[in-house]
């Protein structure tokens, strides 16, 4: 097995194959990180105020503008907050100066540190990080630099983690339509640690296993946030020739290494494009109005642009005829790059010349005039991109940029989740740099006292403790292993906790069952805490047999109904007692034959093997032929 994984780790260091992670987790403090207000976000969607706001970005420290806030400007969104005033006050809308970073959330950060070797710096000093996408009504983020210098060992290697910072969270996305985003402010503020490391990691299961030993190592300490969005992951990958490239909100740790190997297998397709283009003498032209060319046309995602007075942009691309349909990745192909890009401007996408136009409608002549506007070769593609006129005109400029740097290999870029079942991302903007960062001048330095020290230091979470006293619990070092490094540890000490159910069984049924039941289409993860717990409470209280608790899981996950009402709904109440002894009687009627236990058991097991425990039924038909 290790010479596998050193075999496995060779290939990917053949390929020049560089990885880092950057794991974002919300704390459970009971305020937020610049102000008192509280952290429950169950205000979430209430809408008792609103702001509206244009953001554009602005210098750094050092004078500079960061290319990725330059671009976010570029679109010209506006962004719309709703607000909850019993979670969010006048610092979320920075119409107040933000109050002192909250104590809870630095003895937290600083104990994590702890956790990792990590060296706490002497000054604490906030810094404003430039977001220009909107999440965060300011157009920054304040983070502080909290520790620096630390190690795991996870992976199969040791991993360096370089700094670990404390952030506000962003708000959330409500809806978006257009040039326009409406956002939720109840959950911006709420205290979160972001934890680097550095990009040497070996592999994509790598990854994966390094991303589930910090997040075990976080949800340990009980004091972080759980649930669908509060812990994510940042993956940033290249290989050989290619771009660092930032995969951004990764939520499902399991999908992480599927998630990486698609990138690299991206940037291999995407290079070994430039290389033909380049062969080729390949050229992208500028954009250019292609209106009067389809004039009257009935295609239909040019046609309803026309009537409104919209145009159509078009630019062809030379040498690129069967390039742009090439697939980089399962259901992405290069057009589908292109057209990311032409996205950020407000459209639909694009039409290019890769795909099949008699479906869209297109005449010959249309075709033919088209190629002779943009003077075409049969070698050539072009792309086409409809909508109000600047609209067209700014989303055909971006998506000819796109297409130039085809001509390079792999943009530099931040990309975001395009479809989780495929594991596929997508263009969000260029990738940051450090020209973003410029010091909080609202907010005091803090100096990291000795006391300061002892007092977060306590709380530092400690993964062998928890591992020998799950090992004692359960008895299964295997299970344990698989529970120590799952999202679901706890959910596994919640139900402990409020049910006195058998560990063992517990493990049993979150680890191994709810996994087997996710892949036969069951939406386990969907069902709320609170019902899976109760769901063992009637199992340790004995109203229902163990059968039953994975009937009930299956149910739930796709209803939404109470645990006794599908106890009651599915009739699976546990027959037991007396009412299982007369159950016996009845199904034995008149006969005394002791030969006909198997089949006396069979019977009942057939219909009521959920309703009835095997073993109690064992002892009962035993007693009863003695």
């Amino acid at each position: 097995m290790a010479k596998e994984k050193k075999d496995d780790n060779a290939r990917y260091k053949d390929i020049g194959f560089m990885c880092g992670l950057e794991i974002h987790q919300r704390l459970a403090t009971k305020t937020k990180l610049f102000c008192s207000c509280p952290t429950n976000i169950d205000s979430a969607g209430r809408d008792q105020a609103r702001v509206s706001r244009y953001q554009r970005a602005v210098a750094g420290e050092l004078g500079n503008i960061d290319r990725s806030a330059e671009f976010e400007e570029s679109k010209k969104r506006l962004f719309t907050y709703q607000i909850d005033h019993s979670s969010s006050c006048l610092v979320e809308i920075d119409e107040e100066p933000p109050h002192p970073v909250s104590q809870e959330g630095l003895d937290l950060a600083l104990s994590f540190a702890k956790a990792m070797g990590m060296k706490p710096v002497d000054e604490l000093q906030p810094m404003r990080k430039e977001v220009v996408d909107g999440s965060n009504p300011t157009a920054f983020q304040r983070t502080v630099m909290i520790a620096i210098d630390g190690k795991i060992n996870a992976g199969g290697a040791e991993i360096e983690i370089p700094s670990i910072f404390l952030e506000e969270e962003s708000c959330g996305i409500v809806s978006s339509t257009g040039n326009s985003i409406l956002y939720d402010t109840s959950r911006l503020g709420i205290p979160l640690i972001e934890i680097d490391t550095f990009p040497y990691i070996p592999s994509p299961k790598a990854a994966k296993e390094i991303a589930l030993y910090i997040g075990t190592m976080l949800r340990v300490s009980g004091k972080v946030q759980r649930g669908i969005g509060s812990i994510r992951q940042d993956v940033n990958v290249s290989i050989k020739g290619g771009a660092r490239v930032e995969i951004k909100g990764l939520q499902d740790v399991d999908q992480i290494d599927k998630f990486v190997e698609n990138e690299i297998t991206r940037q291999q397709k995407l290079l070994e494009m430039k290389n033909k283009l380049v062969l080729w003498h390949a050229s992208v032209g500028e954009p250019v109005d292609l209106t009067h060319v389809l004039k009257g046309t009935s295609v239909k995602v040019i046609a309803p642009s026309l009537k409104e007075g919209g145009a159509v942009y078009g630019f062809a691309m030379k040498g690129f005829a069967g390039v742009v349909g090439t697939e980089v990745n399962p259901q992405r192909r290069l057009g589908t790059e292109i057209s990311d890009y032409a996205k950020m401007a407000g459209v639909h996408g694009i039409i290019h010349s890769d795909e099949n136009l008699d479906a869209y409608g297109f005449s010959t002549k249309e075709i033919q005039e088209l190629r002779k506007a943009l003077s075409m070769t049969e070698k050539d593609a072009f792309a086409l991109v409809a909508g109000p006129k600047e609209m067209a005109k700014k989303a055909a400029t971006f998506a000819c940029d796109r297409a130039k740097y085809a001509l390079a290999g792999v943009p530099l870029e931040t990309r975001g989740v395009a479809s989780t079942d495929l594991c596929t991302t997508r263009f969000l903007r260029p990738l940051p740099g450090g020209s973003r960062m410029y010091p909080e001048t609202d907010e005091r330095p803090v100096m990291i006292t000795k006391e300061l020290l002892s007092s977060a230091l306590k709380s530092a979470p400690d993964m062998e403790t928890e591992r020998k006293k799950l090992e004692k619990d359960i008895g299964n070092k295997e299970l344990v292993d698989q529970l120590l490094v799952s999202p679901r540890l706890p959910l596994y000490k919640a139900i402990i906790s409020g049910t006195g159910a058998d560990r063992n069984f517990v493990a049993n049924i979150i680890i191994q069952k709810f996994t087997e039941l996710r892949r036969g289409g069951f939406k386990v993860e969907s069902i709320p805490e609170n019902r899976i717990v109760a769901i063992f409470t009637e199992y340790a209280n004995g109203s229902i047999t163990k059968q039953a608790v994975e009937e009930l899981l299956k149910t739930l996950s796709m209803k939404d109904e109470e645990v006794k009402s599908a106890i009651k709904d599915k009739k699976l109440h546990r027959i037991t007692g007396q009412q299982l002894k007369d159950l016996i009687t009845e199904v034995r009627g008149t006969s005394k034959d002791s030969k006909n236990v198997d089949e006396i058991r069979s019977a009942i097991m057939a219909k009521y093997r959920l309703s009835v425990d095997g073993s109690e039924l064992n002892s009962a038909l035993k007693a009863q032929s003695a």
